[in-house]
């Protein structure tokens, strides 16, 4: 059996249908797991900004709401939509919430922090606003701590829109 990549995941859209992340092959993707009661919450300005920048070059961010990190997402799917658009008017994904941890960690989770486990090995994610980077072809290029600012990614999404 071939080893997984992000393209063989599935997610769930914020009204509860299935998403095919094989739908974003030859795409780069950051994935974030967001939350909107938290100090790094205003980054969503600065991933807006980078998918306004880079989305018709075949860039994505994908946010995964998660209320594990001291109850900073306790909304529904709908009112995190509302948020999201009204506050800071985000147009990437927001996709439904999930846990990123633990034994109902999301599967598309699991495989991000074993493949790019965090500071000394560890895979758990610590805070809201973790970040991977992915490749074209569905690999995990970086794993990026909450304190690191969109706009500091910008060398690594160039890097991997060209290749």
């Amino acid at each position: 059996m071939p080893t997984p990549t992000f393209h063989n995941f599935k997610a769930q859209t914020a009204d509860n249908k299935p998403f095919d992340l094989a739908k974003l092959k030859d795409h780069v993707v950051l994935i974030v797991n967001v939350a909107s009661k938290c100090g790094f919450t205003n980054q969503y300005k600065g991933l807006e900004s980078l998918f306004r920048e880079y989305k018709n070059q075949k860039f994505t961010i994908l946010g995964f709401p998660c209320n594990q990190f001291g109850a900073q997402e306790p909304g529904t799917n709908e009112e995190i939509q509302s948020f999201c658009s009204l506050k800071y008017d985000v147009t990437f994904p927001i996709m439904a919430k999930i846990d990123v941890n633990g034994s109902n960690a999301d599967p598309l989770y699991t495989w991000l922090k074993e493949k790019a486990p965090g500071l000394l090995g560890t895979e758990a994610i610590k805070w809201n606003f973790t970040k991977f980077l992915i490749s074209k072809n569905g690999q995990v290029l970086q794993r990026y701590a909450p304190q690191v600012e969109p706009k500091d990614l910008v060398g690594d999404i160039q890097k991997a829109l060209a290749e």
